[in-house]
């Protein structure tokens, strides 16, 4: 997913869980809450003769992931960002929203041919603040402020909501 390591505070693992029974991984970030992830969302997946044996919060993830070892001697690793999805974190979303507007900006702003100095002149701010602006992994701005930057660029911004499609059976 490449609009995962835009976001901006990471969220840390303190424990995994595995629940055969459920058939899923729980992760428990450091605040306590629990986030479950079915075993049909990993890519490695557990079977009745190579179910999971361990696994563990990985160092290497930056203890932002899971690792697991199946009976079969096979490893992989999950990012937490897989469980917030699957979850539908309304913060993860967000952000992930967030994120794609700031990186259609970037296009918009490339393509319009104006100078950063003349945005941050028609927006009242400064230069620095139009590359914080058009930073895809800075998180510490508004919807409102890329509504603003991409108006100036003479782009419309519309919002939508629709009902998501079912999930196919």
């Amino acid at each position: 997913d490449p609009c995962a390591r835009a976001r901006g505070a990471a969220v840390k693992l303190r424990s995994v869980r595995v629940d055969h029974r459920k058939r899923c991984i729980e992760f428990v970030t450091r605040s306590g809450r629990v986030l479950p992830l079915p075993f049909s969302k990993l890519d490695l997946r557990p079977t009745r003769t190579a179910p999971i044996v361990r696994a563990w919060v990985d160092p290497e993830l930056g203890n932002e992931g899971i690792t697991y070892e199946l009976a079969s001697g096979a490893e992989s690793s999950v990012h937490v960002d897989a469980a917030l999805d699957y979850n539908r974190d309304p913060a993860y979303l967000a952000e992930i929203k967030l994120h794609l507007l700031t990186v259609e900006a970037l296009k918009r702003v490339e393509a319009s041919g104006l100078s950063r100095r003349e945005i941050a002149r028609r927006l009242g701010t400064s230069v620095p603040q139009v590359y914080r602006l058009l930073d895809p992994t800075n998180m510490r701005k508004s919807f409102v402020q890329l509504v603003a930057l991409l108006d100036v660029v003479d782009c419309e911004v519309r919002v939508s909501v629709r009902r998501r499609r079912a999930a196919a059976a």
